[in-house]
């Protein structure tokens, strides 16, 4: 069901990402001629022209091979970064109307362990699961149904940190891959110099390793959305999960044989009343 609505935003997002680094290359191609001309260089003017002249594609193809890489984390990490968006939704993992409905009836007695088995398995969110299995329990003693909910509750965890592990690996081989591609042109640089007649030409050793440092400016611009991205769904996981545990403890109260004096007593009077 979410599938179209995924597609639209990362093509949304790509063509956001395009059209920031052509404005950005435009931006300072304007501003580096208009600082040329007023200089009246004629080197800086040629150095503007070779600058304003790049876009984002020129960019990335300077870099060098190890771009094509840290592009496909960016992809990745744009897909997935929407997709734990949507899934981690707290409508979707802890349906208020559904928690609300559920423990209420549980509360009046107004259903048995069939009913709430079938609820559960009607709304199949993962609070569902967790409650089902406890209803699954009915009858025990609480030790034996909370057990049930730890270890539902622990299957559930681990659902909910699914491709968590991508995104820290994300941040940590991006940084790694354009530290790599700066030691690499940083080498040709020197080959460079050291094969050719470019004794006293500083400016040849300086363009190399510019373009050598491209690559680690990418693989840092990856790696720190992909650490906050880590850190932010990590920590929206650990609440999601303490609300469950909760959660689930109110249902242990309600359908473990150790149930309270008062709901014990009252469901005699009520088959009394019913047989009157």
């Amino acid at each position: 069901m979410w599938a179209p609505s995924k597609t639209k935003l990362v093509v949304l997002l790509l063509a956001a990402l395009f059209m920031l680094g052509g404005w950005t290359s435009t931006a300072s191609a304007q501003q580096s001629k208009a600082t040329a001309a007023a200089a009246g260089d004629s080197t800086s003017n040629e150095a503007a022209d070779a600058i304003g002249t790049k876009n984002l594609w020129q960019v990335i193809w300077d870099g060098g091979l190890l771009m094509a890489p840290i592009g496909l984390c960016s992809f990745i990490l744009c897909v997935f970064v929407f997709e734990r968006a949507i899934s981690l939704r707290r409508g979707r993992v802890v349906p208020r109307p559904f928690v609300r409905r559920f423990l209420e009836q549980l509360r009046e007695g107004r259903i048995d362990r069939e009913e709430a088995l079938e609820l559960c398995e009607k709304n199949r969110s993962p609070v569902s699961q967790v409650f089902a299995a406890a209803v699954s329990k009915w009858g025990r003693p609480a030790v034996e149904v909370e057990q049930a909910i730890i270890d539902s509750g622990e299957r559930m965890a681990n659902e909910l940190r699914r491709y968590l592990r991508m995104f820290n690996g994300i941040s940590t081989i991006c940084p790694l891959l354009g530290l790599l591609g700066t030691v690499l042109g940083m080498i040709r640089a020197f080959n460079a110099i050291a094969t050719s007649d470019a004794m006293g030409r500083p400016e040849l050793l300086a363009a190399g390793i510019g373009q050598a440092l491209l690559t680690t400016a990418a693989g840092l611009t990856v790696a720190i959305p992909a650490l906050i991205a880590y850190l932010f769904f990590v920590s929206r996981v650990d609440r999601l999960v303490m609300d469950i545990d909760a959660l689930g403890q109110q249902v242990v109260a309600e359908v473990s044989a150790d149930a309270p004096p008062k709901r014990a007593a009252a469901k005699p009077s009520k088959t009394r009343s019913r047989a009157a």
